[in-house]
């Protein structure tokens, strides 16, 4: 047998779907990554279990969703479950096979304890890069909040590029050893604040910004929440006008996030290791940014936030070009993957499955129709949610109030909740009966109650306001 995949698995921060250069939806410019799906195999339909960066994070390390191990909300706002570092990772399982292993860039899994605890040799983490800028930077401030600004600094000591330029020396080092090596590169962009180089928004500075097509956004016949928020950020009287340069912000930093991770891809091919190293990059979740005049991840499972890229490039195996539009788990699909290129045996208790079948060819024909992702509240209040999708329908179960329905091919912006209306009853029942099916499997804490569980079983749910 020959030596085993290196493993390369870049992860961004609220990076949406529609922001990447080969989804043609937005004019986001990203000539690195669109090269790495042409060499590998892109995913058009591949969802977050969870928009949250701490439980999403935890649910990839573990292979199942987070309310799975009591985790639901972000830690460091809200007490909160942690991923134990007793749990099983795959990374942990990785280094016991022989690999050395890396963590660059945002943590986010647990306040007490880092990625040592959890199979990672080496680390370098965002405290380092804050402790490099303050010393090299002391005089540089922000002052716009979470709508962002330019960095001012030189682009090498921005964070994207200091990070990437930390990934290359781990995989500088690891190359120089016969052990094959697994690094995580966890940018915290596109998160907001959006503070890019002055240099990737100059790209932009002839580009018109198209309005998102969700920004028509109503609140008619939706959620409470949705439209309070708006009050709660201070944004109800936003126009397109006032969401432009935060979104030509948005774009900005992911070309920037691109343009650092095509540092790292160059050097990798530079060392000869291009062929034996797995390639994935993909986000936790997405962001609104102004789509259907919101901010933020919070209180909605729209696919701005819960629709994300998906990049798998491995020449050895899958082929260049591939494209799939099958339904994808993008946290909880990829570890019992990177272990079957591993050679290794998945856990029997994932919550996903391997996608090795869809980039080599061989589509299983049971493959899932529908994908399923999850909501528990955050910084205005607890509030669960849960939501079901597949091509023509998305199903939102809000415990706490009016649930959501859209017809995907009538409505695929998400702007009209069809809930209420009677002609959708036999799809609403489907949809419900489905979702329930999926939760119980995978242990939902929330239908250990019968009153909680009638609501999908019997539709006994107030269907409008």
């Amino acid at each position: 047998m020959g030596r085993k995949p290196n493993v390369l698995f870049i992860l961004a921060d609220q990076h949406r779907y529609d922001c990447i250069g080969y989804s043609r939806d937005y004019p986001v410019k990203t000539p690195n990554l669109d090269r790495l799906a042409e060499e590998g195999a892109a995913f058009t339909n591949a969802y977050t279990p969870i928009p949250l960066c701490c439980p999403a994070r935890q649910s990839l390390l573990h292979g199942t969703r987070p309310e799975s191990f009591d985790s639901f909300w972000n830690a460091d706002l809200v007490p909160n479950g942690e991923l134990a570092p007793t749990a099983y990772t795959w990374p942990r399982q990785l280094k016991e096979d022989g690999y050395s292993t890396g963590y660059v860039g945002k943590w986010h899994v647990n306040r007490e304890y880092g990625p040592a605890a959890y199979g990672f040799n080496d680390y370098v983490g965002e405290h380092d890069y804050r402790a490099y800028r303050s010393a090299r930077y002391p005089e540089v401030q922000f002052t716009n909040g979470f709508f962002g600004e330019i960095d001012p600094v030189e682009l090498g000591d921005t964070r994207t590029h200091w990070l990437a330029d930390h990934a290359i020396r781990l995989i500088e080092s690891y190359a120089a050893s016969e052990q094959p090596w697994h690094l995580r590169l966890d940018f915290p962009e596109p998160h907001l604040p959006c503070q890019p180089h002055a240099s990737f928004l100059d790209l932009y500075a002839n580009e018109e910004i198209p309005e998102w097509r969700s920004f028509a956004e109503s609140f008619d016949n939706k959620p409470y929440i949705q439209k309070q928020q708006l009050l709660n950020w201070g944004l109800e009287q936003y126009a397109w006008s006032d969401w432009e340069p935060i979104v030509r912000r948005y774009y900005a930093i992911i070309s920037q996030v691109d343009a650092a991770i095509g540092l790292v891809l160059e050097r990798l091919k530079q060392l000869g290791l291009d062929r034996n190293t797995i390639v994935v990059y993909s986000a936790d979740h997405g962001d609104m940014c102004g789509g259907h005049r919101m901010m933020d991840k919070h209180y909605i499972l729209y696919d701005e936030v819960v629709k994300v890229p998906l990049i798998v490039k491995y020449p050895q195996i899958v082929p260049a070009g591939t494209r799939s539009a099958d339904f994808a788990y993008n946290l909880l699909d990829l570890p019992p993957t990177l272990l079957e290129f591993a050679g290794l045996a998945p856990q029997s208790f994932f919550h996903g499955r391997s996608l090795l079948p869809l980039l080599t060819g061989n589509r299983p024909d049971d493959w899932r129709s529908e994908v399923v992702s999850t909501y528990n509240g955050q910084q205005f209040g607890l509030y669960n949610q849960r939501m079901i999708r597949n091509r023509s329908w998305k199903y939102v179960w809000n415990m706490t109030d009016i649930d959501e329905l859209y017809d995907l091919r009538e409505d695929p912006d998400e702007l009209r909740n069809v809930i209420g209306d009677e002609r959708h009853g036999p799809v609403l029942a489907e949809l419900r009966g489905k979702l329930y099916k999926e939760l119980k499997g995978h242990q939902d804490p929330f239908l250990k109650f019968d009153w909680m569980k009638r609501q999908l079983t019997e539709g006994r749910k107030i269907n409008v306001r």
